[in-house]
C-alpha cells in the first residue's frame, strides 16, 4: 500500500456568497506525480494557495508527513519541506539564475538578504545553486541575468528556486503557462526527471502535459473532486468528459 504524504480532509473555503473549495478531501501519495485540473473557476488556484499556507480554510484540515500543518504559516510548511512555484513568475529579474537560486538557498536558511552581497561567492549558497539549476537544465545560464532569460526559462528557474529549498513534496501551479509547444516540451521532460525522488502535486491547463506526466488525476468542478484516477481512467471517465475533457479525451 503506498504510503500517504499529503492528506486533505473536508477542506472548506468560502469568499462571501462563493465557495471556492467544497468539502474537497484528496490523497497524495509519496513519489507520485498527482495532477488536479478542471475549468476556469474549479478552485485550483485556492486550494494550492492553502496547500502551501497563503490561504486559511474555513473548515477541514491538511496533513503533511502525519503533522497537521492546517494553522501553520507559509514558511513553517515551507521548512518542513513544501515547496510552492507560482502561476505568475516571482524571480528578481536583475539577478543572474545563479542568485535567484542562492537567495532562494539563503532564505530557507533563515539568513537575512541584507548580507547577501558580501556572501556572492559562499559556497553554501552557490553550490546548491548550481545543483538545482543542473537539475532543471539550466546550468548553461547560470550567469544570465533573469530578465535575459526566455520565459521557458525563467519558469525552469522559478521550480530551481523550488528545489533549493529541498522539499519533499513540489506544489506547482500552471508551470507550462504562457509556453509555446518547444517549451512545455522541455519543461515535461524537466518534470519527469523529479519522477521517484519528489512528489509532485500538480496543477495545469496543458492536458498533453497531464497525462504525460500524471500517475493520477483529480478532477475540480465547483471547487468539488468529481473523480480521482489514473489518466486512463479519466479518460473514459464519463461524468469527467461532461464537465471538462470534451474532445481532449
Amino acid at each position: 500500500m503506498a504510503e500517504a504524504v499529503l492528506i486533505i480532509e473536508h477542506l472548506v473555503k468560502r469568499f462571501g456568497g462563493l465557495t471556492a473549495t467544497n468539502d474537497l478531501s484528496l490523497t497524495v501519495e509519496k513519489g507520485e506525480v498527482h495532477a488536479v485540473i478542471g475549468p476556469n473557476g474549479a478552485g485550483k488556484t485556492t486550494l494550492i494557495a492553502q496547500l502551501s499556507g497563503l490561504l486559511e480554510p474555513d473548515s477541514g484540515r491538511i496533513l503533511f508527513n502525519g503533522q497537521d500543518v492546517t494553522g501553520l504559516p507559509a514558511h513553517q510548511r515551507s521548512a518542513l519541506g513544501l515547496a510552492r512555484s507560482f502561476q505568475v513568475t516571482s524571480i528578481f529579474l536583475n539577478f543572474t539564475a545563479e542568485d535567484n537560486v542562492a537567495l532562494a538557498v539563503q532564505a530557507h536558511a533563515g539568513h537575512s538578504f541584507r548580507f547577501f552581497r558580501s556572501a556572492r561567492e559562499e559556497p553554501a549558497l552557490r553550490e546548491p545553486a548550481r545543483k538545482a539549476l543542473a537539475r532543471v537544465g539550466l546550468e548553461h545560464r547560470a550567469q544570465v541575468v533573469a530578465a535575459d532569460l526566455s520565459h521557458g526559462e525563467q519558469r525552469q528557474l522559478e521550480i530551481a528556486m523550488a528545489l533549493a529549498t529541498n522539499p519533499t513534496v513540489l506544489l506547482l501551479d500552471e508551470p507550462m503557462a504562457g509556453m509555446g509547444a518547444e517549451e512545455s516540451a522541455r519543461m515535461i521532460e524537466v518534470l519527469r526527471g523529479f519522477k521517484g525522488s519528489h512528489t509532485l502535486l500538480l496543477i495545469e491547463h496543458d492536458m498533453d502535459a497531464v497525462f504525460a506526466l500524471a500517475d493520477r488525476i483529480t478532477v475540480l468542478v465547483y471547487g468539488q473532486a468529481i473523480a480521482t484516477g489514473t489518466p486512463h481512467e479519466i479518460r473514459k471517465n464519463a461524468e469527467v468528459i461532461r464537465a471538462y475533457l470534451g474532445d481532449e479525451a
